[in-house]
């Protein structure tokens, strides 16, 4: 499939119309990334493109490998009308998402960061399967998949300024508890503020370098401070709806006229659509929520070290929802369902969907590296809204599988790679993080140079990692 691409200018290559494919395909990467991209990946960049009501393109952005369904790192928006939504453009971890802390902490003055870090994995539950301390009642649940984040700061677990400061004020619209199955609500209702394993983490981290002094001033950001980065979802909740509406797609749809089985959908604006994408919302508010505890809790933690401390939210991203957004299309303003499967929103300066906060220099954006790796605050923009549906990049993105991970890198090798950056690992397994070695994920650094070329996503600041919390 790689020979088919065609160079359209730098860092930009399409897949041309062909066969069954509706639109053609775009992908944003380097010469250097394109060689780590999975003949699989293009294929279904193009499969993508085969479905029902997409409109202008298929598109990857430079994160992109191999996915359930759609690429990791796919996007593509649809007509409300013709179009349909499929939980492989979504994913399983509905609202997997990174959230970005920022302290009145110098790292400087911070004399114990190896105590600090273990009480932050003792204070906050990781790891597959692990419950949370706080115990949901079912109304209570129902609450928090209507409300997100704002539930969680009605009931004290933080302020204002947090959900204002998150994606869609941290409460999805047209959330409705009753379309999320018996079983979904009983795999979440324990987990409210757990962190979760695989590729989730804690991690503070330092502010190591600006690249943008008058935006980094509006983000709260200065060379020296301590930041603290979130990454996690809706956890079992999340995936249960995923698998539940996937077999009922596949029962009521059927998946013979699909390019891939994975890609199975129902019309935007059907009954299974509508009751679908009420799931979907009710699984992103859990998300919202999880994080929001976490936050907490951590602030509550870090009061026992440093009684002035503040901790911020800078702002928190989702990275795998479908969204209804309005977007230019042939010189009109068109509503349009968006999905970002393993991408993230780039919004330039203006958008009504920003906090007012932001609205003169765009978003925020966070691109975390592989752990160990340094991570990125960027900015949206303009262009992003003109190449990619306003999207970017939404992390480094994988190389090599879980399991090829695991055949190539040992648990001391890894511990001994972390050392020697002087970077704490907390974690309940370290055998269980072979498979987010550093190794395994593309060079995030050219990743990030690629969005901020494109600019679909602006450097902002660089954040080094100090330590890790892991499940």
């Amino acid at each position: 499939m790689k020979e088919k691409l065609k160079k359209i200018s730098e860092n930009i290559y399409e897949l041309p119309k062909e066969s069954k494919m509706l639109v053609p395909g775009r992908i944003f990467v380097s010469p250097g990334l394109l060689e780590n991209v999975e003949e699989n990946c293009i294929q279904q960049l193009g499969n993508v493109a085969q479905l029902p009501g997409i409109i202008n393109y298929s598109l990857a952005m430079s994160d992109v490998h191999s996915g359930y369904g759609f690429p990791i790192g796919g996007v593509a928006a649809f007509d409300i009308d013709k179009g349909v939504i499929s939980p492989g453009g979504v994913g399983y971890d509905i609202n997997c998402s990174v959230r970005l802390l920022q302290t009145n902490l110098k790292v400087k003055d911070v004399k114990n960061m190896k105590e600090i870090a273990h009480s932050l994995f003792r204070t906050i539950p990781s790891g597959v399967g692990r419950n949370s301390k706080l115990k949901l009642s079912e109304e209570e649940l129902n609450d928090v998949l209507k409300q997100g984040t704002q539930w969680a700061v009605k009931k004290g677990y933080g302020v204002e300024n947090d959900f204002r400061h998150t994606e869609e004020n941290g409460c999805l619209t047209g959330a409705e508890p009753t379309a999320v199955s018996q079983r979904a609500r009983a795999r979440g209702k324990n987990q409210l503020g757990t962190l979760g394993s695989g590729n989730h983490f804690l991690e503070i981290q330092e502010v190591e370098e600006i690249f943008d002094e008058k935006t980094a001033k509006v983000f709260k950001l200065e060379k020296g401070q301590l930041t603290i980065m979130i990454h996690c979802g809706s956890r079992g909740l999340g995936h249960q709806v995923a698998s539940d509406y996937i077999k009922e797609m596949e029962n009521q749809y059927g998946i013979k006229n699909l390019p891939d089985r994975e890609l199975v959908n129902a019309p935007i604006k059907s009954e299974l659509g509508k009751k679908y994408l009420a799931a979907m919302a009710s699984a992103a508010n859990f998300a919202f929520a999880n994080k929001q505890i976490i936050t907490h809790w951590i602030r509550e933690n870090l009061k026992h070290y440093f009684p002035k401390i503040k901790a911020e939210v800078v702002y928190d991203i989702c990275h795998n929802i479908a969204k209804f957004e309005t977007h230019e299309v042939n010189g009109k303003q068109k509503e349009l369902l968006v999905m970002r499967k393993g991408a993230t929103r780039s919004f330039g300066p203006g958008r009504k969907e920003i906090p007012e906060t932001y609205k003169k220099t765009g978003q925020p954006i966070f691109i975390p590296g592989s752990m160990g790796t340094s991570s990125y605050v960027l900015v949206g923009t303009k262009k992003a809204e003109e190449l990619t549906w306003g999207s970017t990049a939404h992390g480094a993105g994988r190389v090599l599988s879980r399991t090829a991970a695991k055949k190539q890198f040992t648990p001391e090798q890894i511990k001994k790679q972390l050392q020697e950056k002087n970077i704490i690992i907390e974690t309940n397994s370290m055998a269980g993080i072979v498979d987010e070695a550093p190794q395994a994920y593309k060079d995030v650094d050219e990743v990030v140079r690629v969005s901020h070329e494109l600019g679909i996503g602006n450097l902002v600041a660089k954040l080094k990692p100090l330590a890790v919390v892991k499940g």
